[in-house]
């Protein structure tokens, strides 16, 4: 499914969004310009300029209100990307080169930086001290999700409890607020906000574990980058969690982890990703991003019947079961 057919009727104020994001990073320095300009053309879903927009539709909708809150978001979910790459040393992302894969760590850290305050700058533009206090809550506890993530690394005895924790913090916070914020400026009754804001933290939460699904079954012109990437970083995702549970697997794929991390990452790692694929694992991750999906679902049903919540219930079908 593509932007066009998801986002139906918000083509037009979408296409004005992108131009917004454009303006926004430009810059005297010839470097952060031409390396935030590279992160912004290699494209990406802008899920959560949708939902803040449609989260508007749930009051009273006002474009150039909602791009004070839409771009921000978008801008932070950039910075993120930037600063994750260079933590996870990752060469390509959506099928380009990261930024610091083409500059260096020192640009990518600083590009990122300079998105994150571009983003705190606009947003600074609205009076609401409650869409404030939500954002900067919601940033500190994405870089809590990051530190921890750096932290489990390799952990394969981390629990399940633990990953969902960390995805919440890491994806589904900013998706959540991304929803409550676009009703909370447009004037939404706050009983419909904290239902948007519902909806979006279990799309999030489906979004990351169909991502982590993604990483280990997709193909290379899918995802944009090698399959088996976040187990060659160390990141240990729940299809992996899932597949260690397994008495016959668990030592094998203890092995295999323990081995591409010795290696550091620089090691094949089709064996790994054969033995978890062909687990039940899989199974068992799609299960659970369903049932998130499905309280996204409930969550949009206790709200007014509009023509936005159609298109809400359209993104989370198109989340739970995406190729891309």
């Amino acid at each position: 499914m593509k932007r066009m057919e998801i986002f139906g009727t918000l083509k037009k104020d979408m296409d004005a969004v992108e131009r917004s994001l454009y303006a926004s990073i430009e810059v005297e320095s010839e470097a952060l310009g031409e390396a935030a300009m590279h992160l912004l053309k290699a494209g990406g879903k802008r899920l959560r300029p949708a939902f803040v927009l449609l989260g508007g539709k749930f009051g009273t909708y006002d474009l150039d209100r909602l791009q004070r809150v839409a771009v921000p978001l978008e801008l932070i979910h950039m910075a993120s990307l930037v600063h994750d790459d260079v933590i996870d040393n990752a060469q390509t992302r959506r099928g380009q080169l990261t930024v610091k894969a083409k500059w260096d760590n020192r640009i990518a850290m600083y590009t990122g930086d300079y998105i994150y305050a571009k983003a705190l700058e606009i947003v600074a533009g609205l009076d609401d001290p409650r869409i404030h206090r939500i954002l900067a809550k919601a940033m500190v506890e994405m870089s809590i999700g990051e530190m921890e993530q750096i932290r489990d690394f390799f952990n394969s005895g981390q629990s399940i409890r633990r990953y969902l924790l960390r995805i919440r913090r890491k994806t589904a916070l900013l998706i959540a607020v991304s929803c409550q914020l676009g009703a909370l400026s447009s004037g939404a009754s706050a009983e419909d906000a904290r239902e948007l804001y519902n909806y979006g933290y279990n799309v999030g939460m489906a979004f990351q574990i169909r991502d982590d699904l993604l990483d280990l079954c997709g193909t290379e012109k899918q995802i944009g980058k090698p399959p088996g990437s976040d187990i060659r970083q160390g990141n240990i995702t729940i299809p992996v969690l899932y597949a260690l549970q397994e008495e016959r697997l668990r030592g094998p794929l203890l092995e295999e982890i323990g081995r591409i991390h010795e290696a550091n990452g620089r090691t094949d790692v089709s064996a790994a990703v054969v033995m978890i694929t062909g687990s039940s694992g899989v199974a068992r991750a799609e299960e659970l991003a369903d049932r998130y999906t499905q309280k996204a679902l409930d969550a949009l049903d206790r709200l007014p019947d509009i023509r936005a919540r159609r298109h809400l219930r359209d993104i989370a079908h198109f989340v739970s079961r995406r190729t891309y």
